[in-house]
């Protein structure tokens, strides 16, 4: 009989830990446990909806346990949404937790257009209501009303200006013969999907001020997504475009920052670049094939490829600050610079002649695998004047064909920051740096901050001021 009585005494057992297993803990003392109390979204625009974030609701007891209800205090008022274990909200009851296991909801907003053109607020939060208690999640959003522009030909001269945002789906062109101006203070939000083409004539002028500088960036703000290079495509000055001006602009985080193709048709610099920021571009920063470009006090940042100048064209930088170091976004494997009087597309190759001149400019790049942040490439027997004045560069190898003057090689400009880990970077110069007061006398009396230079300038997009 022995055997017997053990074997049903095993399967009472059983049963009794099956059965509380299988039971839900009813009492009020019962505990669960959330991963936020708190999710915050940062600033949206009116209608484009947001990207999703989660809680977990986590059964800390040894039973399962029965969730009454998960809902919206707003209700379905609310500019927020839930969706709890695959059913969507405002509310949403009834729902199980195994013991020791846990339960996602998420949150996602949606912020309907109101009067208002600066930032504004909105709020809610979750209940979630169990065994007669209830804990609670707290939502915010940042929210701003914008001009949306979805597909657009802009087809008569047109001025954007700063009261509200404008952000682009889709794309938008200004074609031949029409002149867009953008006013100081502006900011322009661009889809992944959105390309900025100028067939016509872009004038896109800000202040030294960070408020007032003209700003193209991808629509996505919020955290991690905000920071991503190749967050849409770029702008591009295409064959029929002149008189372009770009002053105090800053574009960042595009896929090529500015590409411009071909001279203007009226022989001055097609496109003009006075104390802009180019920065976290994946590809090029700035492309120009065949072009016409002038830069002054202008800062091309952490791109793919920084600057590349190809096919031939006509080029003058004066006081740029050229630079890119390896982080988290963008491995730095190209030379910041590279100048060439030919493009190759499959086994084709194209020349042209090629005009470039650089005075008082930083040509530097760590953290890579380049050795020679300089190259220059010639194909053709055409005209190939190229010549770096007064410069600070990283090269082991001097660039061949080009005439060079006054330049520092292989020192270390020392910014103001340099901070790979964090993204944190400020290329200014400190006490001390190779760059300070060893510049050529120009004409240019002011740097990229508005700040005034001396007589014997120092090499960058900043003067010091110390």
């Amino acid at each position: 009989m022995k055997p017997v009585i053990t074997f049903f005494l095993t399967c009472c057992l059983a049963c009794i830990i099956s059965c509380k297993k299988d039971s839900f803990i009813t009492s009020a003392d019962a505990v669960i446990n959330l991963s936020a109390d708190s999710i915050h979204f940062d600033t949206l625009f009116t209608t484009t909806g947001s990207v999703t974030h989660f809680f977990k609701i986590f059964n800390a007891n040894d039973s399962k346990i029965k969730i009454s209800e998960i809902s919206l205090a707003g209700g379905s008022n609310s500019f927020f949404m839930i969706n709890a274990d695959g059913t969507e909200g405002p509310s949403v009851s009834n729902l199980e937790i195994e013991a020791e296991d846990s339960l996602y909801v998420f949150v996602t907003v949606k912020i309907d257009p109101t009067a208002e053109n600066l930032p504004f607020v909105v709020q809610d939060s979750v209940s979630i209501a169990f065994n007669g208690n209830k804990k609670w999640v707290q939502l915010d959003a940042w929210g701003q009303n914008a001009n949306f522009i979805r597909g657009q030909v802009i087809t008569v001269n047109t001025t954007w200006t700063n009261e509200k945002p404008f952000v682009i789906l889709g794309g938008v062109l200004v074609p031949e013969g029409v002149e867009l101006r953008i006013e100081k203070g502006t900011k322009v939000y661009l889809h992944a999907d959105a390309p900025f083409i100028v067939d016509g004539t872009l004038k896109a002028t800000g202040e030294k001020y960070d408020s007032m500088r003209v700003v193209f960036r991808g629509d996505r703000l919020d955290e991690f997504y905000r920071d991503l290079p190749a967050s849409w495509p770029g702008i591009y000055f295409r064959q029929t475009s002149s008189n372009n001006l770009l002053k105090y602009v800053t574009v960042q985080n595009a896929y090529q920052g500015i590409v411009t193709e071909k001279p203007a048709d009226n022989g001055l610099a097609k496109v003009t670049l006075e104390e802009c920021i180019i920065d976290n571009c994946y590809d090029a920063g700035l492309l120009a094939v065949n072009s016409s470009v002038i830069a002054i006090n202008s800062l091309v940042s952490n791109c793919g490829k920084n600057i590349q100048l190809v096919q031939g064209g006509e080029y003058e930088f004066v006081h740029c600050t050229n630079v890119a170091i390896s982080n988290s976004f963008i491995s730095h494997r190209q030379p910041v610079l590279a100048v060439a009087d030919f493009i190759k597309i499959g086994d084709e190759i194209t020349l042209g002649d090629m005009t470039a001149s650089f005075t008082n400019c930083i040509f530097w790049g760590a953290n890579g695998t380049v050795d020679n942040e300089v190259i220059t490439a010639r194909e053709g027997t055409g005209v190939f004047d190229v010549s770096f004045k007064n410069c600070i560069w990283k090269v082991e190898e001097d660039p061949g064909g080009a005439a060079i003057e006054n330049v520092v090689n292989n020192t270390d400009p020392s910014f103001e920051v340099v901070d790979s880990r964090n993204n944190i970077y400020n290329f200014r110069l400190k006490e001390g740096s190779p760059a300070i007061n060893n510049g050529a006398p120009t004409a240019i009396l002011t740097d990229l901050d508005g700040n005034n230079r001396v007589n014997i300038p120092d090499i960058g997009a900043y003067e010091t001021t110390f």
